[in-house]
């Protein structure tokens, strides 16, 4: 067959078994008669890479195969860590196979079962509550090492941004701006909420100056909750602290549509500073997250720990987040 990739379907002509059978020996299911097994195994090496590289894992060889599971491929600052990640893993010899949970802890847990079953060496991933019991069980389970990328882990490996000191860089700016109420829109919880609260209160703003955060489903209660609060505050200037930028583009589309002016009356920062900040209007001050040496330390420290197998201390790497001042502040 050359050089062309060879299918399931062939394989069971080759090997004279049928293609659900091949199907179920190449997603690691041990109930197969082990003689067809091997065969099958034996089959999928001999013409095809990638089928081969499946099958050392499933004969406990490595794969050089990294899972990569990320919350939300469409926001371009986890587009471009997963192209990072698939930069640095390649010059180290490792493929990737990517996964998008979409912030769907039902679809989280799927592509963790998912990953166990291709045998990768090793995992990067994005959790969605990183210090969850579910979360630290699906670690448990899946048997191989894993870092976590963007949160602090207890007891894992974790790279991460400083978010709280991130917010504080965030008040301290809208407060030289000369704003004088804040507002965050994002999750209470949010450590990058928790930062530009302590930040505020450091420069002497608390109480009723530093509203509660804004949580919102669509951009109908966005705009609902974002008109009330102006209606409220109409003497004042007003900070805004967008969680991430895709957020922030939201907030100035409210805010455009309520014929409130971005720096005259309001001040909208985003997170991330992806490359679309740069084109709207007004173009989006962020916050900027050094993306490549993100991708590189946890690539790095993920191979370290499947060629290093056994017990070692937890790494945690804390990286500085820098301002992005543009137009909207």
């Amino acid at each position: 067959m050359g050089d062309k990739m060879i299918t399931m379907a062939e394989i069971a002509k080759l090997t004279h078994v049928s293609q659900p059978t091949v199907s179920r020996v190449l997603n690691g299911n041990t109930k197969v008669d082990p003689e067809t097994r091997e065969r099958v195994l034996a089959c999928a090496k001999e013409h095809n890479y990638q089928l081969n590289a499946l099958a050392k894992g499933l004969q406990g060889s490595k794969t050089q195969l990294l899972g990569v599971i990320l919350t939300d491929i469409s926001n371009g600052f986890f587009a471009e860590l997963a192209k990072q990640i698939e930069i640095k893993a390649r010059k180290r010899g490792y493929s990737i196979i990517l996964f998008n949970s979409r912030y769907d802890l039902m679809l989280e847990r799927e592509y963790m079962n998912v990953v166990r079953r291709y045998h990768v060496d090793g995992v990067l991933a994005v959790p969605i509550r990183e210090n969850s019991d579910e979360w630290r069980k699906s670690v448990k389970d899946l048997d191989v090492p894993l870092v976590v990328v963007t949160r602090c882990a207890k007891a894992m490996d974790s790279i991460y941004l400083n978010y709280d000191m991130a917010g504080e860089l965030v008040a301290a700016h809208l407060l030289e701006r000369g704003y004088e109420r804040f507002l965050f829109i994002g999750r209470s919880y949010d450590v990058k909420y928790i930062g530009f609260q302590r930040g505020l209160a450091k420069l002497g703003i608390s109480g009723e100056q530093v509203s509660q955060n804004i949580e919102f489903q669509d951009d109908i209660q966005l705009f609902q909750e974002l008109n009330r609060y102006f209606q409220m505050n109409k003497q004042y200037r007003i900070g805004i602290f967008a969680y991430n930028d895709i957020c922030a583009f939201h907030v100035l589309d409210v805010l455009r549509r309520l014929n409130i002016s971005v720096t005259e009356r309001c001040g909208v920062m985003g997170f991330d500073n992806i490359e679309m900040s740069a084109y709207t209007t007004p173009k989006l001050s962020s916050v900027s997250q050094p993306i490549e040496k993100m991708a590189e330390e946890a690539v790095d420290r993920l191979i370290y720990r499947i060629e290093n197998p056994g017990i070692c201390p937890i790494w945690t790497y804390s990286l500085d987040a820098v301002l992005s001042i543009k137009d909207s502040t």
